[in-house]
């Protein structure tokens, strides 16, 4: 009965008409537009952005768009109707077509710009322009911003056509990228890692664009062939897309005196960053300095919590430069990731991406992203002396906050009170040596096992005698330090809450954009409920078909194993 009185107080959206009455555009309101954009947001051509935080601009709509999913448990959680998701209105909307927006809903979108750094060095030269004034959004481009069921969201079409940042590109996102980052950004959120969220997908039944693939059952590292694709858009939603890369932006203006608001536009964007993502934890009474203190403290924790949870489940972001870094600290940026399957310390899932941006790499990583932002706060302080130094503690204290994150995450994965490095650094050579699967292992670890022949199913080679000797010992010295004869279900009921049973296995992706690509979504929908719940025991079926070992002709496979950044 109070369930029933409880949906009829608050009876869910069914009309884009009573979506767009929870519009609230915060960052247009507070933030200052490019004054040379054009007012219709008509600003498709790339062009040098000189100020400003964002361009107001039009998406391109796909032409003959057709559904193909949206996120029913997200859905719920924004208190959406799942029939909104089917009206012309809704799918007009979230497939580039502002032009029926009903009020007061914006008819107009807007793209941000951002710098590039890639492991704590700026870089310019990618751009066009040889400035950096070229780097933002190229294809992505915020459409709403909301208040539902009292959270702020911001959604934002990826593949929605070309800005003035799209750097010559076409400003589209194929079937296949749109597929795997719709998928992927549910999946993480479902393993409780924070990400941004999936709200809808849909295709174009008529326009399509070439990128770079490979050969199918190549082995090839680069791909060899251009691919006809159809093109997608994906909505994904956050509580907002400040990166580490445009505070970079603000402060490379400042510190240049690009123009005489660029100091203002820092503080603007900074204040913005902490009303979208810091609002409930930093005191607004506290004075401007100890705000920009409470905020480095607070990303760190935020930055090293996401990484550690990253490792935890096997997840390799493979490109993590300071504007795929979202200054919430959440995931962002779904491309050249990957999950580890075979163990390897340096897995890397993108060609491009060197050891660098690799699994076990990605705490360093992190920490030159934390470098960065910290950077992008300093000119802020410049008459502050001290405030600033204890900002420079702040940055330098990142690795040992870093490492405590690591310690607690192996200590979780494995059942133990404290963190043993013995025991974790010998199981990890052991895991090398036996080629185990990542996820599998820790899985049917946390069944609590005596004997080493209940794990050897997680392994892609056969272990000689002398390899089962080390194991069981490595085994036996584990039960004694969770302290199994007693504590054996305690234990395996907590490992089982952090060591998934269900995570993302490449091989058995692609078969699910290839079906689409023929007009068949059925794998779509069935991927979404498998990894939307990772850590529950699922039926026979789904166990066989999703539980398993890569099989061997995919160990190698471009477009599986490995993949270029061509989306």
């Amino acid at each position: 009965m109070t369930n029933d009185t409880t949906s009829d107080l608050n009876p869910k959206i069914c009309t884009l008409e009573e979506f767009a009455k929870l519009a609230d555009y915060s960052l247009r309101d507070s933030l200052n537009a490019d004054p040379e954009a054009h007012k219709n947001g008509n600003d498709h051509r790339p062009r040098q952005v000189y100020s400003g935080h964002y361009v107001p601009v039009t998406p391109t709509l796909l032409p003959n768009a057709e559904y193909i999913a949206h996120s029913t448990a997200f859905f719920e959680e924004l208190g959406l109707d799942d029939k909104l998701a089917k009206t012309p209105g809704f799918q007009s909307v979230f497939s580039g077509d502002l032009s029926k927006a009903p009020t007061p809903m914006s008819k107009l979108g807007w793209a941000t710009g951002y710098a590039l750094s890639i492991y704590g060095t700026e870089y310019t030269q990618q751009c066009p322009f040889r400035t950096g004034n070229g780097y933002g959004d190229g294809r992505a481009m915020s459409i709403f911003e909301g208040i539902f069921k009292g959270k702020r969201w911001e959604m934002q079409l990826k593949g929605g056509g070309r800005t003035p940042y799209c750097r010559g590109a076409d400003g589209r996102a194929v079937l296949r990228s749109s597929v795997r980052e719709f998928l992927a950004q549910e999946a993480m959120h479902a393993l409780g890692i924070p990400s941004s969220r999936s709200l809808s997908l849909f295709v174009s039944k008529s326009e399509c664009v070439d990128r770079p693939w490979y050969y199918e059952g190549s082995q090839s590292n680069d791909p060899e062939v251009m691919v006809s694709n159809p093109v997608a858009i994906s909505t994904r939603v956050a509580p907002s897309f400040i990166r580490v890369g445009q505070l970079e932006l603000f402060a490379r203006r400042a510190r240049n005196n690009a123009h005489v608001d660029a100091l203002k536009e820092l503080e603007m964007i900074v204040l913005h960053l902490i009303d979208r993502e810091y609002q409930e934890e930093i005191d607004p009474a506290l004075g401007f300095s100890d705000k920009l203190l409470k905020l480095a403290q607070l990303f760190r924790e935020r930055l090293s919590s996401l990484v550690a949870n990253w490792i935890r489940v096997g997840y390799c972001q493979g490109n993590l430069n300071g504007d795929n870094c979202p200054a919430g600290g959440y995931t962002l940026d779904y491309g050249p990731f990957g999950f580890c399957e075979i163990f390897d310390p340096a897995f890397q899932p993108w060609t491009g991406g060197g050891r660098h941006f690799s699994f076990l790499n990605q705490p360093l990583a992190a920490q030159q992203n934390f470098s960065m932002f910290c950077k992008s706060l300093e000119p802020l302080l410049q008459s502050e002396p001290t405030v600033h130094k204890a900002l420079l503690q702040i940055r330098d204290e990142f690795s040992h906050v870093m490492q405590q994150k690591i310690e607690a995450m192996w200590a979780s994965k494995l059942g133990l009170k404290d963190y043993d490095s013995a025991l974790v650094l010998d199981l990890l050579k052991l895991m090398v040596s036996t080629r185990a699967d990542f996820n599998m292992f820790f899985r049917e670890l946390s069944h609590v096992p005596k004997e080493i022949s209940a794990l050897t199913s997680s392994f892609y080679q056969k272990p000689t005698p002398e390899q089962l000797e080390q194991w069981q010992q490595w085994l036996d010295q584990w039960r004694t330090a969770i302290n199994a004869n007693e504590q054996h279900v305690s234990v395996s009921q907590a490992m089982k809450q952090v060591n998934p049973k269900y995570t993302w296995r490449e091989w058995l992706i692609v078969p699910a954009y290839q079906q689409a690509e023929q007009g068949n979504y059925a794998l779509i929908k069935e991927l979404q409920e498998v990894l939307n719940n990772p850590y529950q025991e699922q039926s026979q079926e789904m166990e066989d078909k999703y539980y398993r070992l890569r099989p061997e002709e995919f160990y190698r496979m471009g477009g599986v194993s490995h993949y270029s950044c061509s989306s």
